[in-house]
């Protein structure tokens, strides 16, 4: 509860700080995951969820940009028809279930190209991330009668690298047509023994600009 008071703390400030500086940018977006878990019987996860953020524009070219999204996903099975020994632990034979939510934070800079009708951008994002996939299926392994030596809860490095197009409507709107990127998290999966998940991800939204652009 502390650290999600933490993140809703810091986007308010945020926010204030875009809204209120000479050159700045507040955007809300619809984001779709395709989040690659890397355990066996376990396909990739379309992940939908939104989010929003601000940018400062430091120089026409250059901006700091910090996101925040949230992502629900439907119910996902992973059937184990032989047992699966984990680190001392065992996952017994069985059918288990999960509801990938996710929440991710990031920040880096942004490089665009301005221009008075599209703005093409590319970004490095640093932060992290927070999801339930791992914790409920390890619960349900428990629950099973297996035993598995893993956090309920875990926040590690995420990254995202990619960029997007921005199409003006005027001097302080535009729409971002499509945003693309690779999204690195390093969740330590004790299913594989893995600690990077390489995922793709689509944003599209609506940016407010402040000041002069």
């Amino acid at each position: 509860m502390k650290f999600r008071n933490l993140i809703i703390l810091s986007m308010m400030s945020l926010f204030a700080t875009m809204a209120f500086a000479q050159k700045g940018e507040l955007f809300g977006h619809y984001s779709y995951m395709q989040f690659n878990p890397t355990i066996n019987g376990l396909n990739s996860r379309a992940l939908n969820g939104a989010g929003g953020g601000g940018q400062w524009n430091l120089v026409p070219f250059l901006g700091i940009k910090a996101e925040f999204n949230g992502y629900m996903s439907t119910e996902t099975t992973v059937n184990v028809t032989a047992p699966i020994p984990v680190n001392g632990g065992l996952i017994p034979v069985g059918t288990y279930k999960s509801n990938a939510t996710m929440f991710t934070y990031m920040f880096g800079p942004v490089i665009q190209l301005p221009g008075k009708r599209i703005r093409p951008f590319g970004e490095v994002l640093f932060g992290g991330s927070q999801t339930e996939l791992y914790g409920q299926l390890n619960s349900a392994v428990i629950a099973n009668g297996g035993k598995i030596d893993a956090s309920k809860t875990q926040h590690p490095f995420t990254m995202a690298f990619g960029g997007g197009l921005d199409v003006n409507i005027n001097k302080h709107v535009a729409v971002r047509l499509a945003e693309l990127d690779w999204i690195l998290t390093r969740y330590t999966n004790p299913w594989t023994s893995t600690n990077n998940q390489n995922s793709f991800r689509y944003q599209g939204g609506i940016v407010f600009k402040f000041g002069e652009q």
